[in-house]
């Protein structure tokens, strides 16, 4: 067969553009005829294929016994009929028979243009179950496209993703053609190309949104240590800082407002807490429980549990709507949290009365409790509420 320099230029162009190894297809292409041998004559055990892999020449070839009379054409060849290929033939010699049938041809060439075709679809399927992989767990911005049922298709550029009902915040309504940030959840891999799941209320899409937004998280010199979420209405984050010249807080709030604004614009109004961080549970418990003003917290560090007393005025703050605040405030640190006012906590006996026992505003006692004298129904609140 001569030269096949059509396929040797495809093979050459795939190597380059879609990085498909020529090696790699030809391999595929010596199974693709083995296989055509097999439809064509029943069978390909005696088959041989011989592919050049500079010029791209390839022959097939049927390796036959030769005998004196022959029952099995396929597998089997005369003696006259093997010395007229070569007169050195004798009984029992084996003999490369090349198939050269012009049906044969045209199921080789079919199966070769198959091959190749499938394994460009297989390659593109791959390099872009890698490229979306690599975006695991990551923010990406997408196109709505449309509702199929109540899940969203959302077009992240080479692929369509799905938002599901469960990832989808309630209230939020999209319309076709708008653009949204989205966190990517899983990349699956399927014979139809990567599967993309993506959610609006997974807690990491609020922490992606403050590394695009704030260049100090992006950098790490603020870092993100907690982050509690009720998508669509709330979340509370802790940050801590690793430069005492940088405020974590203010970092994060930005110039009047402006970056965390923007990410409270991005998630449709959902109200962002942004507090300080801090080792000392108690002291952590405070800050979480903002903007309610605390009088006093005792934490217990083995029990993970802290009583907190606010001022009378502060308690319904403290506690939130529908006990959000205080919700998400144990959630962000872990610890259950029983929240009493200044009057119930004096009933129950379990006030201390810090601010005229000690001139200092503040008091630590052993299990590592706080007391702030300047600062907020008898509840508790842990992780599960």
């Amino acid at each position: 067969m001569a030269k096949n320099n059509e396929l040797l230029e495809a093979l050459n162009i795939l190597e380059q553009e879609k990085n498909i190894s020529k090696e790699t297809l030809l391999e595929a292409i010596e199974n693709s005829l083995i296989t055509a041998c097999k439809n064509h004559f029943g069978k390909s055990e005696n088959v041989k294929v011989n592919i050049d892999p500079e010029t791209c020449e390839y022959h097939v070839f049927q390796e036959k016994k030769v005998v004196e009379k022959v029952e099995d054409p396929v597998e089997e060849i005369s003696l006259v009929n093997a010395k007229m290929i070569d007169s050195k033939y004798e009984l029992d010699d084996i003999v490369n028979v090349e198939v050269k049938s012009k049906e044969f041809g045209r199921i080789a060439t079919q199966n070769a243009k198959n091959v190749i075709l499938q394994k460009i679809r297989e390659e593109e399927r791959k390099v872009l179950f890698d490229e979306y992989y690599s975006k695991e767990k990551d923010i990406v911005t997408g196109i709505v496209q449309r509702y199929v049922g109540k899940n969203v298709s959302i077009n992240l550029g080479k692929v369509d993703a799905i938002l599901t009902e469960n990832e989808q915040v309630k209230g939020e309504v999209f319309q076709p053609t708008e653009r949204i940030k989205v966190y990517i959840l899983e990349v699956k891999s399927t014979s139809k190309g990567p599967r993309v799941l993506v959610s609006r209320t997974h807690p990491e899409l609020v922490k992606r949104l403050f590394e695009s937004e704030v260049a100090e998280v992006k950098d790490g010199t603020v870092e993100i240590k907690a982050i509690a979420r009720e998508a669509g209405s709330r979340t509370k984050i802790a940050v801590w800082s690793n430069d005492p010249d940088v405020d974590p807080v203010g970092a994060c709030v930005g110039m009047n407002g402006a970056r965390v604004n923007a990410i409270v614009n991005e998630l449709r109004g959902e109200k962002i807490d942004i507090i300080t961080w801090n080792e000392n549970p108690a002291m952590l418990i405070e800050n979480a429980l903002s903007p309610a003003k605390v009088i006093s917290v005792i934490a217990d560090a083995e029990e993970k549990a802290a009583k907190v007393v606010v001022p009378d005025y502060q308690l319904s703050l403290a506690i939130g709507k529908e006990g959000q605040n205080a919700r998400l405030a144990a959630r962000l640190t872990g610890f259950k949290i029983d929240i009493k006012s200044e009057t119930q906590a004096r009933e129950a006996g379990d006030f201390f009365d810090y601010e005229n026992e000690y001139e200092d505003d503040e008091y630590y006692d052993e299990d590592g409790g706080y007391n702030d004298a300047d600062y907020q129904d008898d509840t508790e609140y842990s992780e599960e509420n």
